[in-house]
């Protein structure tokens, strides 16, 4: 069984920045071996996938975040990251991670159904 733990949410003025990170713990292979993905879930709205990087180390981001927001992962912490610069108030969110040991059977953001280990989500708030 895998557990991922987010950390890294708050409040922060349009512009501003975060840095989201996601533990995993529990598993028998490293974060080496895994597809990763943030997604996110406005109040009222369907969760979406933001960005994912994939068992190869290649990245997709949705168009709402391209330039914005980059994904990585340092596999010597078993860490997922999400540096997330010039925020909107459109981009207030709960923020999830989310992990697969499979190969993405694409190479855009996999839905969320195809992923199998969820962490409970961070909040990210940005004011006008």
């Amino acid at each position: 069984q895998v557990q991922l733990v987010e950390s890294g949410g708050g409040s922060v003025q349009a512009g501003g920045s975060l840095r989201l990170s996601c533990d995993a713990s529990g598993y028998t292979y490293s974060t080496y071996y895994m597809a990763m993905a943030w997604f996110r879930q406005a109040p009222g709205k369907e969760r979406e996938g933001v960005t994912s990087i994939d068992n190869d180390g290649s990245t997709s981001y949705a168009d709402s975040v391209k330039g914005r927001f980059t994904i990585s992962k340092d596999n010597e912490k078993n860490t997922l990251y999400l540096q997330m610069n010039s925020l909107r108030p459109e981009d207030t969110a709960m923020y999830y991670c989310a992990a697969d040991y499979r190969r993405p059977p694409m190479k855009t953001i996999a839905p969320m159904s195809w992923y199998s280990y969820w962490g409970q989500g961070t909040q990210v708030t940005v004011s006008s």
